[in-house]
């Protein structure tokens, strides 16, 4: 049966999404590279699908926030995972969540535990703009946070966060690490891109 997106869920995870980008948006400042070339409808569906498998891609529910006055939905989905398209200045990012990564989100907006009840998984196949590895709210790399940049990767959660104690902290480790270790947003990352090895940076 065919079953449209919540707007309230896709909303929420959105504006999730749109704090994550704005840090890394904001890291990015300090090297300004011009305006970013305006997309097509067509251009921003085959972006945000294209950050996961083409099956996923093809079925779900597609959001445009390369406007991020005007967040839109572009198509609605059947497969119950959200792909985005995502634009602040000069970072540009997509992914795609399945249900337990959409919870994550709203969990991860109001800063509460988030109620994990399976392994969740999220896709970032054209890699990302830089993150803390330490520190979930932060704006921009400094001496101590670990900003790092992954190339492309899959997320995983776990509803047992024990799951996490066989994975190292390293983003340099040479395989999966945990991001945000000892915090209720802990993941793991798992780089899928044999040959572009994680870049760090400090302010």
């Amino acid at each position: 049966m065919f079953m449209k997106t919540p707007r309230l869920v896709v909303s929420s995870t959105l504006l999730a999404l749109l704090v994550l980008s704005a840090g890394q948006a904001m890291a990015q400042k300090k090297h300004p590279m011009g305006a970013a070339p305006k997309m097509t409808r067509a251009q921003k569906l085959a972006f945000a699908m294209s950050a996961a498998p083409p099956e996923i891609g093809r079925h779900a529910t597609v959001m445009d926030a390369t406007d991020m006055s005007k967040p839109k939905q572009l198509r609605a989905g059947t497969n119950g995972w959200i792909c985005y398209a995502m634009m602040l200045g000069n970072n540009k990012e997509a992914m795609c969540l399945d249900k337990q990564w959409q919870n994550w989100a709203q969990a991860y907006l109001g800063k509460t535990e988030p109620k994990i009840e399976g392994t969740g998984i999220a896709y970032m196949l054209r890699g990302d703009n830089g993150a803390s590895n330490t520190d979930p709210y932060a704006m921009g790399p400094t001496a101590d946070n670990q900003w790092v940049k992954t190339p492309p990767h899959i997320m995983v959660l776990y509803a047992d966060p024990k799951m996490l104690d066989s994975y190292p902290t390293d983003p340099k480790s040479g395989g999966p690490w945990v991001m945000w270790k000892g915090t209720p947003y802990a993941h793991v990352m798992v780089p899928v891109s044999p040959t572009k090895p994680p870049t760090m940076s400090s302010k």
